[in-house]
C-alpha cells in the first residue's frame, strides 16, 4: 500500500529528528573520546586533538544545529537569541581552532619537524583560515547596510552555503587526523571505522539542514 504524502512527510521529519539527535550525541561523544585518548596535559601535543575536536565536532556542530527546526536545543527561543548563541559558539570554535593550530605549530618547532607537509596539516590550515574568513563575513549579516547592492536574503544564503563548505572542510580535517600515526596506533579495527563515521554523520545532517533551509527553498521559488 502506497504511503500518502502526509505520511511520507511525517516519516521524513521523524528521520530528520532522529538523525539530528544522533548528531548531538556524536558532537559531544567524539571530543570526549578524543580527550580520553589524548589525555590533555600529558604533553603539549595532547591539547591539539582535543581543541580541534571541540572546535569542529562539538562547538561548530552545535552552532549550526541551533537553527534546526527539529532538533535545536533552543527551539522555543527567538531567532535573535539563536543568532547570538550561534555567534558565541562559532567564536569559541574559532578560538579553539586557532589555539590548536598554534600548539601543533609550536610543538613541531620544538621537535624540529616540518610544518604542513601532510594532507591533514594542509587541510587543517585551510580550514582554520576559512573559518576565520567565515566569521569575518558573518559581520555583514549584523550590518547588512555595508553591502548596499546585496539583499539580506542573499547574504544569508551565501553565508549559509559558504559556512557549509567550511564545516565540511573541518570534518575532512578531523577524518584525515584519524589517519595519522598517533591515532591509528591507539584506535584500530572496528573502533577506527566507528570513529570515522562520527564526522561523516554530522556532516550529512548539517548538509541536509542547510539544503532544506536555503537551497531547496530557493529552487522552489523559481
Amino acid at each position: 500500500m502506497a504511503l500518502t504524502a502526509e505520511t511520507e512527510s511525517r516519516l521524513y521529519r521523524s528521520l530528520r529528528a532522529a538523525a539530528g539527535a544522533a548528531a548531538h550525541l556524536v558532537a559531544l561523544g567524539f571530543p570526549t573520546a578524543v580527550a580520553v585518548l589524548a589525555r590533555p596535559g600529558s604533553s603539549l601535543f595532547s591539547w591539539h586533538p582535543l581543541l580541534m575536536a571541540l572546535a569542529f565536532s562539538f562547538l561548530m556542530t552545535e552552532a549550526l544545529l541551533i537553527f534546526s527546526p527539529e532538533t535545536s536545543l533552543l527551539r522555543s527561543f527567538s531567532r535573535k537569541v539563536k543568532v547570538r548563541v550561534h555567534w558565541a559558539l562559532q567564536l569559541l570554535a574559532l578560538l579553539c581552532a586557532l589555539l590548536g593550530l598554534g600548539i601543533i605549530t609550536y610543538n613541531k618547532h620544538l621537535n624540529g619537524k616540518a610544518h604542513f607537509v601532510t594532507w591533514h596539516g594542509l587541510t587543517g590550515l585551510l580550514t582554520v583560515l576559512y573559518a576565520s574568513g567565515q566569521c569575518a563575513g558573518g559581520v555583514l549579516l549584523l550590518y547588512p547596510k555595508l553591502m548596499k547592492n546585496w539583499t539580506l536574503a542573499k547574504l544569508k544564503l551565501y553565508h549559509a552555503t559558504s559556512g557549509l563548505v567550511g564545516y565540511l572542510l573541518g570534518c575532512a580535517s578531523l577524518m584525515l587526523g584519524m589517519c595519522s600515526l598517533w591515532f591509528t596506533a591507539s584506535v584500530t579495527s572496528v573502533s577506527w571505522y566507528l570513529t570515522m563515521l562520527c564526522p561523516l554523520l554530522t556532516s550529512l545532517v548539517i548538509m541536509n539542514q542547510v539544503s532544506n533551509a536555503y537551497l531547496y527553498r530557493k529552487r522552489s521559488q523559481h
